[in-house]
């Protein structure tokens, strides 16, 4: 494998192997796409539980007192209102209103902080943090120390509270403290597949005793990052890279409700001016009437007109006909047909509303027995 001599790997990457994943790049890491294929593991995590390796992702411990930190200068989430135990979605923007990461923001406690960010950005998140934050705040880069692993699907609570002696109350967008394997742990439960979810935090050392542990209950299977993609697509979610970058910003993502307008954040004065002159382009989904699908960067004809270009798209095994996102130029209404196309390939769509598939248990409160 010398194409790959350069990517990371996470404490897992042997474990992948033995079960027989295919592995390829993303992000800059070696990571597992699929184990026994996408469609079935994408079925599997919509019915039971899927267990998925995301140790790429990077994790900042802060302490910051905010009285006196600039913290929460640097994201669009208001830090100052959240309650300690709860979690957020967020940005964190440049000058311009630009998407320099998508993120989730943890208060620990009073001053203690967890920002959780993308693979590929932890470096560039990091050197953006260094460069702004006051003296008042801490920031310690711990990705290379914790391991994070993401139970999902409507089996999951069941599943997990089986582990654990503490009971697993946790809220939508929560976390608490609960031991497993001799460790003091965060759980939270936010999830990215529109099920039932937690996110496992757990030392590096002890994360393939944690996936073994799991795995040991037949609702649980592992899943790759390609069932991630379908599973993510049919709720919406965007994905950082592919359909929100820099050179994007959340009000033509249709993501303005993840910006907190009361308070002050870098970019801010950018987005009041975009939101008072119009988005130069805008978010669509749509749907394809058959089981064709549209591909990262197919254009967006409407009435013949090239509008704009595919993001995100793939087949969705929930709904059984193509789906995706995509930015256009002009106002296109729900309902209106439009062309995906690439070469001499064309598809048939019509833009909807998000998400794709609505019948997903990620804030279902019922506790299976």
């Amino acid at each position: 494998m010398e194409e790959n001599i350069d990517l990371a790997v996470t404490p897992l990457v042997d474990t992948h192997k033995n079960l027989g994943a295919k592995l390829a790049p993303f992000g800059g890491w070696l990571m597992p796409i699929q184990y026994s294929g996408i469609i079935e593991e994408h079925n599997w995590t919509r019915a039971n539980a899927g267990l998925f390796d995301i140790c790429h992702m990077g994790e900042f411990a802060i302490e910051a007192d905010l009285s006196k930190s600039n913290l929460g200068d640097l994201l669009t989430v208001n830090l100052k209102s959240m309650p300690e135990g709860s979690c957020r979605y967020g940005f964190m923007l440049n000058e311009m209103g630009g998407i320099i990461d998508d993120l989730v923001v943890y208060r620990i406690s009073e001053f203690k902080w967890m920002i959780v960010v993308n693979a590929a950005t932890t470096s560039t998140d990091e050197a953006h943090l260094r460069k702004y934050i006051n003296s008042a705040t801490n920031l310690e880069n711990i990705s290379v120390h914790l391991g994070k692993l993401d139970l999902q699907g409507p089996e999951s609570r069941s599943l997990l509270q089986g582990l654990i002696a503490e009971d697993l109350e946790l809220k939508y967008y929560t976390f608490g403290y609960f031991n497993l394997l001799g460790e003091n742990i965060i759980i939270s439960r936010t999830g990215y597949t529109g099920e039932l979810g937690y996110e496992l935090y757990m030392p590096n050392k002890k994360i393939p005793e944690l996936w073994e542990k799991i795995l040991t209950d037949k609702r649980v299977k592992p899943i790759g990052l390609g069932a991630r993609d379908t599973l993510r697509l049919e709720i919406g979610y965007s994905l950082y890279g592919q359909d929100i970058d820099q050179n994007t910003t959340p009000l033509e993502a249709g993501l303005e409700y993840f910006i907190d307008w009361e308070k002050e954040f870098i970019g801010k004065a950018a987005l009041k001016k975009e939101k008072e002159k119009g988005v130069p382009k805008r978010m669509i989904a749509f749907a394809s009437g058959s089981r064709r699908s549209p591909r990262h960067n197919y254009r967006i004809l409407y009435k013949g007109e090239d509008i704009g270009s595919v993001t995100s798209g793939s087949f969705s095994p929930s709904l059984g006909v193509g789906i995706g996102m995509g930015y256009i130029s002009r106002e296109v209404k729900t309902g209106e047909l439009v062309d995906l196309v690439e070469g001499s390939v064309s598809i048939n769509a019509k833009v909807v509303n998000k998400p794709f598939y609505k019948n997903g248990s990620a804030k279902c409160e019922r506790v299976k027995k």
